[in-house]
C-alpha cells in the first residue's frame, strides 16, 4: 500500500493546528461577510438610482474591485499601505479589509440585479392598487428581491470562504499555511506528507462549504 502521508497528521498537535488554521480562515471570511453584506445592500440600492454621478461612481468601484485580482489587493493593503502610509496593519486585518471591499462590490451587484429583475408591471400593479412608493417597495418589491437574493448571497459566502486561502501570501497563519509548515517539518521523515495533508485541507474546506452550497441550491429551487 502506498505511503500517502496521512500519518503526519497524528504527530503531536498537527491535526489540531490544521483545525485552528481553518478557524482563522473562517473568522476572516465570516467577519468580512458580516461587514460586506449590509454595505453591499446599500451599494446595490445606490446602483439602481437614476442619478448619473452615483451610478458612474458605483460602477467604477465595482469594476475596479472585479478586475483587480484579490491577491493584488491583498498586497496593496498589506505591503503597500504599510510602507507608503506607515500604517501598522496586521495580516488578518488587511485580509478582512480586502475581502470586505470585494464582498461589498459583489453583494452590491447581486442586489442591483435582483432589484432590476423585478418586472415593471409589478410597479404598475402596485400603483393601480393605490400603494405609494414606500408601500410598493416594502410589500411588493422587497419580498421578491429577497427571494432572488438569498441563494445568490449564500453562494457568495462559499466563494469568500474558499478565497481566503490567498491570505497565506501575506503571512496569515491559516489552514494552508499550517499545512505547508507541517509538510516542511516532516520533509525528511515523511516525504509523501504533501498528499495526505493537502487532501485533508481539501476535505476540511469541503466539509465547511458543501452544506452551504446545498442550502443555496435548495433555496434556489424553492424560491426561483
Amino acid at each position: 500500500m502506498p505511503d500517502l502521508g496521512f500519518e503526519v497528521l497524528w504527530k503531536g498537535k498537527n491535526f489540531a493546528r490544521l483545525l485552528g488554521g481553518l478557524g482563522v480562515a473562517l473568522r476572516i471570511s465570516l467577519v468580512a461577510v458580516a461587514v460586506s453584506m449590509p454595505l453591499g445592500v446599500l451599494l446595490g440600492l445606490v446602483m439602481t438610482r437614476k442619478h448619473p454621478a452615483t451610478r458612474i461612481l458605483s460602477r467604477l468601484y465595482l469594476e475596479f474591485v472585479r478586475i483587480m485580482p484579490q491577491l493584488v489587493l491583498l498586497f496593496l493593503a498589506y505591503f503597500g499601505a504599510t510602507r507608503s502610509f506607515g500604517w501598522d496593519l496586521s495580516g488578518e486585518f488587511a485580509s478582512i479589509l480586502v475581502f470586505s471591499l470585494w464582498g461589498t462590490a459583489e453583494m452590491g451587484d447581486l442586489v442591483r440585479g435582483a432589484l432590476e429583475s423585478v418586472p415593471r408591471h409589478q410597479y404598475e400593479s402596485a400603483a393601480a392598487l393605490g400603494l405609494d412608493g414606500a408601500q410598493t417597495f416594502r410589500y411588493i418589491i422587497l419580498p421578491q428581491t429577497v427571494r432572488r437574493l438569498i441563494p445568490l448571497s449564500i453562494n457568495l459566502v462559499t466563494r469568500m470562504i474558499k478565497t481566503t486561502s490567498l491570505v497565506l501570501m501575506i503571512g496569515v497563519v491559516e489552514v494552508l499555511k499550517v499545512a505547508q509548515q507541517i509538510i516542511e517539518a516532516n520533509r525528511m521523515s515523511s516525504p509523501n506528507a504533501a498528499f495526505g495533508v493537502y487532501l485533508t485541507v481539501f476535505l476540511l474546506y469541503f466539509a465547511v462549504c458543501w452544506p452551504i452550497s446545498l442550502l443555496a441550491g435548495h433555496l434556489e429551487k424553492r424560491w426561483l
